[in-house]
């Protein structure tokens, strides 16, 4: 091992990534990630890992229209083809469908993409000031 392997401990990208969609902290798992909806607190409760230094920015919203739309839009194909229903009852599902996926996916996204931002020690939580 070298002298820069042997600074850093071993982060696991996957145990941070479940973490973090678990809305925990990505280093402990017991402290919780958010303060509100999509607010991050500024440092574990539990372990006192800082946390304020993501940059999850527009990842997360991207992530979920991504995978929502994956499950909406061949769903709603599939009853289409076998059903035929009428156009108020796609509306009547789809709809809240899409709004509960979305709001309930949302943060568990941010928090998997925080722990991984942790796990690759990306945008200072390296410990040490990010090069420009």
């Amino acid at each position: 091992m070298s002298a820069m392997e042997l600074q850093y401990d071993e982060r696991s990208w996957k145990q941070a990534l479940v973490r973090g969609a678990m809305k925990r902290c990505p280093a402990c798992g017991q402290g919780r990630l958010f303060s509100g909806f999509l607010t991050t607190n500024n440092a574990c409760a539990h372990c006192g890992t800082e946390l304020h230094h993501h940059r999850a920015d527009d990842a997360p919203p991207y992530f979920t229209m991504f995978i929502v739309g994956h499950i909406v839009v061949p769903g709603l194909l599939v009853v289409e083809k076998l059903w035929h229903p009428e156009l108020w009852i796609h509306f009547s599902i789809w709809l809240p469908l899409t709004l509960f996926l979305s709001l309930w996916l949302l943060p568990h996204v941010k928090g998997a993409l925080i722990g991984l931002q942790w796990a690759f020690r990306m945008h200072g939580f390296s410990g040490t000031a990010d090069h420009p």
